[in-house]
């Protein structure tokens, strides 16, 4: 059967689809390790490639890309959000697919290349939307119970408020630098999104982002967390610096700021 190919760098990436023949159906899952929705996606694509054989040449390639850390090729192929699934062909997009929705992952993949399974044709099964837990040890996001909770228990407000709070500390330090904007770095879906991307590349800050736009729960529940009620955000270990305003005033007042975290930094002395 065939399996979903993690794909760790932009030579790897390219020599992997250089390698497949012109009739090669090709599965391009783009994803992000903090966006929960991802998670769900991946169990989808990885019963999804357990359908087709693993075959030579092989008819369908299932490939994993981590958003963030190859953001050229999301850029290649539009990627504004994640989970975002594109299926190509010859070089050419057949088909984009933005957010979780398994039904259409499986419809387009199917159509595509045929629904018939390796094992007698026998479809695997495809795990619901919201039922997967992100990380065995994390907490529960605002659309599922409490791991352990009895099945159809549901969050009262206070629950589901506390789940998200709970999700969105684990985000905001999900790297050490964190920007919550509208859009990807690649393809900023505004001005001023655009321009605090612009300012981090500038000081060749490494940073993680998280597209507020593909999740509804984030984009509200960070206003309240934060106490700020606009987009982007921009948090350093945790805390919250700002917005745009904030951070030009950060930089304005104080050179050396972000400086501890960029990948240009002079190292310190004896």
């Amino acid at each position: 059967m065939s399996t979903l190919i993690e794909i760790s760098s932009e030579a790897e990436f390219t020599s992997h689809i250089t390698s497949l023949p012109p009739t090669t159906l090709s599965i391009l899952y783009f994803h992000a390790p903090w966006a929960a929705p991802c998670a769900q996606m991946r169990a989808v694509l990885s019963a999804l490639a357990s359908q087709y054989p693993a075959t030579t040449p092989p008819t369908t390639s299932f490939i994993s890309i981590n958003a963030e850390e190859l953001p050229d090729i999301s850029e290649d192929y539009d990627v504004t959000a994640v989970p975002f699934v594109v299926l190509t062909r010859n070089g050419e997009v057949l088909e984009s697919i933005s957010g979780s929705e398994a039904a259409r992952v499986r419809d387009a993949v199917e159509r595509h290349a045929g629904s018939k399974a390796a094992s007698g044709g026998a479809p695997a099964t495809i795990p619901p939307p919201l039922t997967a837990v992100p990380r065995e040890t994390g907490p529960a996001t605002a659309t599922q119970p409490p791991a352990g909770a009895a099945n159809g228990d549901t969050l009262t407000p206070e629950q589901s408020k506390e789940a998200l709070f709970a999700r969105l500390g684990e985000l905001v330090k999900a790297a050490p630098v964190m920007l919550f904007m509208k859009g990807t770095p690649s393809a900023p879906q505004c001005g001023f999104s655009r321009q605090l991307v612009g300012i981090l590349r500038e000081r060749s800050v490494k940073y993680g982002f998280f597209n507020i736009l593909a999740d509804e729960d984030v984009r509200q529940g960070l206003k309240e967390f934060a106490d700020w009620p606009t987009f982007p955000q921009l948090w350093v270990s945790g805390e919250l610096v700002g917005g745009l305003d904030i951070v030009k005033d950060e930089i304005d007042n104080d050179p050396d700021f972000l400086r501890e975290f960029s990948v240009n930094k002079a190292p310190a002395a004896a």
